[in-house]
């Protein structure tokens, strides 16, 4: 009798526990379903912020067509908007920018600034003040800031080098020099040809655009002297001499018959093709870099002085710390340049960047 009434319990107790868990499941399902445990939440103040932030950059990658290009572009600005206020964030981001850090979190980092400035009225003020400046209207719309470069001449330069991108490009290859920093050279020896008072250029270079060859007291599109190329030609297989570029360099100008005199001329002064011209350039600008390197002055990455010394030639060329940029003087539209100075700013200008790109290696 007490063993039934045990069980009896037993199995009432069961039920009851049944129950509460039905009840407890039942009450857990209500409560999710119609949130009665949901925590009173508060949306961020700047939430309307971020998402202008974002549409902003969506909006601009859609008008740019290169959603790179122009995220680093408006991070740069907004960085020196910065800088002015805040150096120690600018800082922090610049050595981001420097590490190769995505530009998607270089505009992550600058959002939070932005972000965390909402309540700086004179910073604001400025940033409005700032953009307002971006957005204006160029003051010289269409000109180059270097005003030998708005002639119609440089228009017509422009197409004739154009024509001899290949043959550039192999004698940087052959040569191991930037093409960048033998049309550099080229530019200071064609411009001043490139004058519309000069009957050759009247009758020949402007209406069929082709590059000026010289054949008197220079030769070729690059002005070589004869005395120059020779040098150029037995430092290619002088080991002793400091302008030795090593022997892969030797058989370059190695010549195919038995008159080099005359070869080397035509060689330089031939109208259909201006290979030599190039790789004569290409290999003197080796050699003076090689003779710098191994006084222990660098001029690798300095086209105003390589160009200089492509001028002044090989007697002039005397390392040591502070070289000065010169050569011949050389008058545009009533404006005199020096040979250097002309193909330095050809050099930085960004003129003819998708034919003759920057590289990281001036020589290889």
């Amino acid at each position: 009798m007490i063993a039934g009434r045990f069980i009896s319990l037993l199995l009432r107790g069961i039920v009851l526990l049944l129950a509460a868990a039905g009840a407890f499941f039942i009450f857990s399902y209500l409560a999710i379903r119609f949130q009665w445990t949901k925590e009173t939440g508060q949306a961020d103040p700047n939430s309307r912020y971020f998402s202008q932030i974002r549409e902003q950059y969506d909006q601009g990658f859609r008008e740019s067509g290169d959603s790179v290009s122009f995220r680093d572009l408006r991070n740069l600005e907004r960085l020196v908007l910065l800088n002015r206020f805040y150096p120690f964030h600018s800082g922090l981001i610049s050595d981001a920018l420097e590490s190769n850090m995505p530009a998607s979190d270089i505009s992550g980092m600058l959002d939070e600034l932005d972000i965390a400035l909402l309540s700086d009225s004179v910073y604001l003020k400025n940033k409005a003040e700032f953009q307002r400046f971006l957005s204006s209207s160029p003051l010289q719309s269409g000109k180059s800031v270097f005003a030998w470069m708005n002639i119609a001449e440089w228009q017509d330069f422009k197409i004739a080098v154009a024509k001899d991108k290949y043959l550039i490009d192999s004698a940087g290859r052959c040569s191991g020099v930037e093409p960048r920093l033998i049309v550099a050279c080229l530019v200071g020896e064609q411009i001043r040809l490139f004058n519309s008072s000069r009957e050759a250029y009247k009758r020949w270079i402007g209406p069929l655009k082709i590059l000026s060859v010289e054949s008197q007291f220079s030769f070729g599109v690059t002005g070589i002297k004869e005395a120059t190329a020779i040098q150029i030609e037995s430092r290619l297989k002088d080991s002793l001499s400091v302008f030795y570029p090593g022997k892969e360099f030797g058989h370059l100008l190695d010549f195919s018959g038995k008159d080099p005199v005359r070869e080397r001329i035509q060689r330089l002064t031939s109208f259909r093709n201006h290979y030599y011209s190039y790789l004569y350039a290409g290999l003197f600008l080796r050699q003076v870099m090689l003779q710098w390197e191994r006084a222990g002055f660098s001029i690798q990455h300095r086209p105003e002085i390589l160009a200089t010394l492509f001028n002044i030639g090989f007697g002039n060329s005397r390392p040591k710390a502070n070289p000065e940029v010169g050569g011949a003087l050389i008058t545009i539209k009533d404006k005199e340049y020096t040979f250097g100075a002309i193909a330095s700013q050809f050099y930085y200008s960004g003129e003819l960047m998708q034919l003759f790109p920057y590289r990281k290696e001036k020589f290889q």
